[in-house]
């Protein structure tokens, strides 16, 4: 069994061990450090019944913005671990909290056109939407899908519908997105 618990400094070195595991975008130790001492209640964990952290997901608030809005910086769950809905339970938690405690209208993140496991998680799972492709937005050159999920009840969708919602056929399976 695995349970998804609010994460702790404690966590902060499993999690970034999960990252360097699971995706090619990797952050240093102070970033994990600076988004649990600014939004501690937006970082989860899934542990499994060893303890041991087996995905995450590091979300942030964008604080300059026009409309009060969540940012998800990073999702991972370890290969060992996947198609159990762990991905869609972090994701939830987070989502959650930036509505219930911070307010969040919508909350957003990028894509790697390429990896289609990602993409149908967001799209088809949890109902996110294209709003706009970030050209090279990764280290590597490859594009991003900007998506975006509205939190609040009744608030228009903003799509982007100049995208064809189709992804690329050579597909990175991992659940990956990068702040």
């Amino acid at each position: 069994m695995v349970c998804i618990r609010q994460a702790t400094v404690d966590d902060l070195l499993a999690m970034q061990s999960c990252n360097l595991m699971c995706l090619p975008e990797n952050y240093q130790m102070k970033y994990y450090f600076y988004h649990i001492l600014s939004w501690p209640q937006l970082l989860y964990v899934a542990e499994d019944y060893n303890k041991k952290i087996v995905g995450y997901v590091l979300a942030k608030m964008e604080e300059d913005a026009e409309e009060c809005h969540g940012h998800i910086t990073s999702l991972a769950v370890l290969r060992t671990h996947r198609k159990l809905g762990l991905a869609t339970k972090l994701m939830t938690a987070a989502q959650q909290c930036m509505q219930e405690v911070f307010g969040a209208e919508y909350v957003s993140l990028h894509v790697r056109k390429s990896n289609r496991a990602a993409f149908h998680l967001y799209t088809e799972t949890l109902g996110y939407r294209i709003t706009d492709v970030e050209a090279k937005y990764y280290a590597d050159g490859e594009d991003a899908y900007d998506m975006r999920k509205t939190l609040k009840p009744g608030k228009a969708d903003n799509s982007f519908s100049g995208v064809d919602s189709k992804v690329d056929s050579k597909s990175d399976l991992k659940a990956d997105s990068k702040s």
